[in-house]
């Protein structure tokens, strides 16, 4: 091919010049043209880092032309409204007409396989509630014994979402979102930015293994810097991140290039230069330390609710944390559970799919370690692994969650498309990227009315839901409500799939099977 190519280059150029010369005028016009390719050739031909563009001048370039495009027009013109990844059509769409408020019902049946392993669905009532009765802004109060100033959470808020992962504009738009729909916004482990304070939406302070917003410079915890942001009156909760779904045990990378002089700033970090967030914290090194930790936090913020999030790993490290808050009797007032499937967070493809505890499998392994250790009166569960939907947060209720939170369906309703480009700055919606050409396409008085639309249709949905269970409140869903296809003729109920445990009942020696060996290498002195 390459031999073809200067002997077929050669001698266009040849018969173009002798054809001009002889016949006809203006020739050098198409010749001018033609040398672009040709030279373009010449390029691919002497270069030495691509094989394939070296063996195939020009026409090497395609396949990455045809790479580029490829997702596109997969989404577009190949994938079913079923069968997209990671979030289908059909639940883009809900997303989007729920944002828009539009109308977001389906035509001539559902289009699930309902015979197909892993479909699920809940029972409904005969005598079902009527919607009015039922509370369409449902909330629950997070804080226990130790908390002096409670927060009332709705039970859909915001996950977390760093500045500098995503835009000013994205940032501003859902915590302007968060104030008009009177629910909370998770920071990320970022920091909490002007942007994040600008509209005064009910902020949960996240604080990550980098301690941005409450270091030194030199990385480690600082509490003379937590106090300052912990006092802050948008403030309402601060969660110590010990783990993400999309990088358990990996720490957080913030590129060069997004790491602007602004982001540093907050960040208390160098400018235009890669951040790593430690995969472990410097605060803490035992189950103990990090129970004593939490109750640090919640008396210098002024007693304000303070909880910790993690993605399900070896499962004798969170027992061992339950045995720590038993013999201290001190306990955090809310515990956010992560799905090993991941979120937002850009990770190396190993974390991404193969590293962490599924969603629903941790959700309810905590729950029965809370429940079985008789502590489940003193914490919150969090839910927050892909909820996108009035039927996700029912499902994550029946598994023990008190509330959930949401992020790739609040960018959704942010305006993203699903383009996959979270981690290259060239988000095309100016959602996860800092450059400003494209944050300048992001509407903030527009988008943050979609994200409270996102939000009150989703939990009146869940409220339709309940009611159609003939429920009045979410305190009500047991894992009897939700079922599962596990073979083609046969279904289970999630009490089958995950039992859970009666209160107390691993004190009193009543331990599962599955159980016994974790229980017994969990030690609250170490990990």
């Amino acid at each position: 091919m390459r031999t073809k190519f200067v002997f077929f280059s050669t001698l266009l150029v040849i018969s173009l010049g002798l054809a001009g010369y002889f016949f006809w005028i203006g020739w050098w016009y198409i010749l001018a043209v033609l040398l672009i390719p040709i030279t373009i050739g010449y390029v691919d031909f002497f270069q030495k880092k691509h094989t394939l563009m070296r063996n195939f001048p020009i026409f090497g370039r395609l396949r990455w032309v045809m790479e580029a495009l490829r997702p596109k027009m997969y989404q577009y013109f190949i994938e079913s409204d079923t069968d997209g990844m990671p979030i289908n059509r059909i639940d883009r769409s809900t997303v989007y007409q729920r944002a828009k408020k539009e109308t977001d019902t389906m035509p001539f049946g559902t289009q699930n396989d309902v015979y197909k392993e892993g479909y699920e669905w809940m029972m409904h009532s005969i005598k079902p509630k009527e919607f009015d009765s039922i509370n369409q802004n449902p909330r629950i109060l997070i804080g226990n014994k130790d908390c002096t100033q409670p927060y009332s959470a709705s039970i859909m808020n915001i996950s977390a979402m760093s500045f500098g992962s995503l835009s000013t504009a994205a940032i501003e738009a859902l915590n302007a979102g968060a104030k008009l729909g009177d629910f909370a916004h998770n920071t990320g482990e970022g920091g909490i930015s002007p942007y994040h304070l600008k509209n005064g939406g009910d902020l949960i302070w996240q604080i990550g293994t980098g301690y941005f917003g409450a270091r030194d410079m030199d990385g480690g915890f600082s509490i003379d810097t937590f106090r300052k942001n912990a006092h802050l009156p948008q403030v309402k909760m601060i969660e110590i991140k010990l783990s993400q779904g999309a990088k358990p045990g990996h720490g957080g990378i913030l590129p060069a290039k997004k790491n602007t002089e602004e982001i540093a700033a907050i960040r208390h970090v160098k400018p235009y230069t890669t951040v790593y967030s430690p995969p472990y914290h410097s605060a803490f090194s035992t189950p103990k330390e990090l129970i004593q930790f939490v109750q640090l936090l919640r008396k210098e913020s002024g007693g304000k609710p303070v909880g910790f999030k993690l993605c399900i790993g070896k499962k004798s490290e969170f027992i061992a944390i339950c045995k720590a808050m038993i013999e201290l009797d001190t306990y955090p007032d809310f515990i956010t559970v992560d799905g090993g499937e991941g979120g937002t967070g850009a990770a190396p493809q190993e974390f991404s799919n193969y590293v962490g505890a599924p969603f629903l499998d941790a959700l309810a392994f905590v729950d029965n370690m809370l429940t079985g250790f008789n502590i489940r009166q003193h914490i919150k569960i969090i839910g927050s692994g892909k909820i996108l939907t009035g039927f996700s947060i029912v499902r994550a209720m029946a598994l023990g969650a008190d509330a959930v939170n949401c992020a790739r369906a609040m960018m959704l309703a942010l305006g993203c498309i699903q383009a996959l480009e979270c981690n290259t700055n060239t988000c095309p919606t100016g959602v996860a990227t800092q450059n400003p050409q494209l944050v300048a396409g992001l509407n903030v008085n527009h988008k943050k009315v979609r994200v409270a639309n996102f939000h009150h249709e989703t939990v009146k949905a869940y409220a339709e839901l309940i009611g159609a269970a003939g429920m009045d409140h979410g305190d009500q869903i047991t894992r009897d409500l939700i079922y599962r296809r596990v073979f083609l003729y046969e279904s289970r109920t999630y009490e089958e799939i995950f039992p859970s445990l009666e209160a107390g009942s691993l004190l009193k020696g009543k331990i599962p099977e599955k159980y016994v060996v974790d229980i017994k290498n969990a030690d609250a002195n170490q990990w």
